[in-house]
């Protein structure tokens, strides 16, 4: 038995989950979300809490089983809570701001990059105080949908990754970049 598939997600008040047959429909303060689910997996509503259960035992049905309760739970917590990836960028020069539905970032090249705004996602730009190498600014992505915020976040970064020498580019404000050397000290 799947140990994530059989755990019940608990439905905080103000939130509205409504089972059908081939997905299950999340609403909160936050947004809306439909979660697919497979027809291998029955999705139930009872006493307040949302159950996944599976037909039967093949490998990937039991897969599919804790994949399901997965997804519908961070539906749930995304209508209520919300999702949110901080970025830096740093480095001299390297600049952010908001214009409308786009993201405009001078990230040293030639010509600035315009990157659009999905419609779920909201983008906010602080600048932060001296931390890292005193030209930081700090990129904020949120939403309700988990996997819409993390790959918003991972095309942002995708922009112009860390340098391995200088440690100039955009990078999650948790990420840890190790140096490298250069060539005074080979």
């Amino acid at each position: 038995m799947s140990r994530v598939g059989k755990k019940p997600i608990p439905v905080p008040s103000g939130v509205k989950v409504s089972v059908a047959a081939d997905h299950v429909r999340v609403e909160g303060p936050k947004g809306k979300l439909v979660v697919p689910v497979p027809s291998s997996i029955r999705v139930e509503m009872k006493d307040g809490t949302v159950l996944a259960h599976r037909d039967n035992d093949e490998k990937n049905v039991r897969a599919l089983h804790g994949l399901t309760r997965s997804l519908v739970a961070n539906a749930v917590n995304g209508v209520t809570n919300g999702f949110r990836k901080e970025l830096d960028i740093v480095g001299i020069g390297y600049r952010a701001e908001m214009r409308g539905k786009f993201l405009n970032l001078t990230l040293g090249f030639s010509h600035p990059i315009e990157f659009p705004v999905p419609s779920e996602i909201t983008i906010k730009v602080e600048k932060l105080p001296r931390t890292i190498q005193n030209y930081v600014t700090s990129v904020v992505v949120s939403g309700a949908d988990r996997g819409r915020v993390g790959q918003t976040a991972a095309d942002i970064r995708a922009l112009r990754p860390p340098d391995a020498y200088r440690g100039k580019g955009i990078r999650y404000s948790t990420e840890v970049i190790k140096l490298k050397v250069g060539k005074k000290g080979a």
